[in-house]
């Protein structure tokens, strides 16, 4: 059996149950496909949440197969340190998303070295401005910035082959749920996220609070129930009134989804998903597409959300819908309640057939020539 390494970040993101999802789906999306798969997440802090990353790994029964690092002095919490230096050296492959892992005794030895940018246009603007070296010492590189290398798309590639892939969902994990109430929109977000704004050909280019203002007044155009489990800082006070004024109602991601369990519950008992892009992703016609609209997807739940140019890449109309103006966004709005049970069937029907973990993963190992 070949070995495969994921290395992303779960204890450095705690109780955020949607980014845990987003390494767990490669994880035991790699499991599924037949590698014997090995979580690594290395720890730069000297306190990152031990009891999270417990809990994750026992929900998951990833007990012996997922360790944190520290890189100096080198130290391995989950596993036995001198086997998991023996793991990396008989591995076939390192999934390194983000190129979370740098520690080279864990990066060098799999055989092939595989890049996910999971933050397309970030990734590239930091690597052309040469403030980035995580890309270095891989073999593959892959985007789910779709449209990077297009005449659709902005974002320079700064010479990188970089190739396309699609947010894997494991099915299993993500049954087909009727729980929720078809006219309650939600999303998970965070109003800033992570990144500050990007610079670039004199245009600035920044995160999702400036896409979510545009759309404020839309729960005032329907009947229907607009809520987002919003992580938003206490001195975004004007945009949270912005919000509040227009009939939107706001949870506490970290009660909602503070973990895997959480996240998925939240997103089964929605009837639907409304949500926008961040700005990067849109003005650049990346084609990026969330993880967690997908998760919305195959939970049997239609997704209207803004366009980032993924269009091009899946069918749009039914179950899964686009808008680029308020107006668009209403009657997107519109034709998911008129006709609820046949987006909601076409929504898993997308899921199955554009991010089921195995067409995914299938197709990536097979581009790089490491099946297992």
């Amino acid at each position: 059996m070949k070995i495969a390494i994921i290395s992303g970040a779960i204890a450095n993101k705690p109780f955020n149950g949607g980014a845990t999802w987003t390494r767990l789906s490669w994880l035991l999306g790699f499991r599924k496909l037949g590698f014997d798969a090995y979580f690594v997440e290395q720890v730069d802090s000297d306190a990152p949440d031990l009891a999270y990353f417990r809990e994750v790994v026992s929900t998951f029964g990833l007990d012996g197969k997922a360790a944190l690092i520290w890189p100096n002095p080198l130290r391995v919490e989950g596993m036995d340190c001198h086997q998991l230096l023996d793991v990396a050296k008989h591995a076939d492959l390192l999934i390194n998303i983000s190129g979370h892992l740098t520690i080279e005794a864990l990066k060098s030895p799999p055989a092939v070295k595989v890049y996910i940018d999971l933050d397309p246009g970030f990734t590239q603007f930091w690597h052309e401005s040469g403030t980035s070296s995580r890309l270095d010492g891989h073999d593959y590189f892959f985007t789910v910035g779709e449209n990077i290398g297009t005449a659709a798309c902005s974002i320079p590639t700064g010479g990188i082959p970089w190739r396309p892939v699609r947010q894997p969902v494991v099915l299993e994990e993500w049954p087909v749920c009727p729980n929720g109430g078809t006219c309650r929109f939600t999303t998970i977000a965070s109003w800033r996220g992570p990144f500050g704004p990007v610079e670039y050909g004199g245009r600035t280019l920044g995160s999702k609070v400036r896409e979510f203002r545009k759309y404020a007044p839309l729960p005032t155009m329907s009947d229907e129930q607009f809520e987002i489990a919003l992580d938003i800082h206490p001195h975004d006070a004007r945009d949270r009134e912005l919000l509040s004024g227009n009939s939107w109602k706001l949870a506490d991601p970290h009660i909602v989804a503070r973990d895997p369990i959480a996240f998925r519950r939240y997103v089964q008992e929605s009837g639907a998903e409304f949500s926008v892009a961040q700005e990067i992703y849109v003005q650049t016609g990346s084609g990026w597409f969330s993880d967690r609209s997908v998760r919305y997807l195959a939970s049997g739940k239609p997704v209207l959300v803004e366009d980032t140019g993924f269009s091009r890449n899946y069918p749009v109309g039914d179950g899964l819908l686009t808008f680029s103006s308020l107006e668009e966004a209403a009657a997107g709005v519109h034709r998911i309640t008129t006709n609820y049970r046949s987006h909601a069937t076409a929504a898993r029907q997308i899921a199955e057939t554009y991010f089921d973990s195995g067409r995914v993963l299938g197709e990536l190992v097979d581009q790089i020539g490491v099946c297992p």
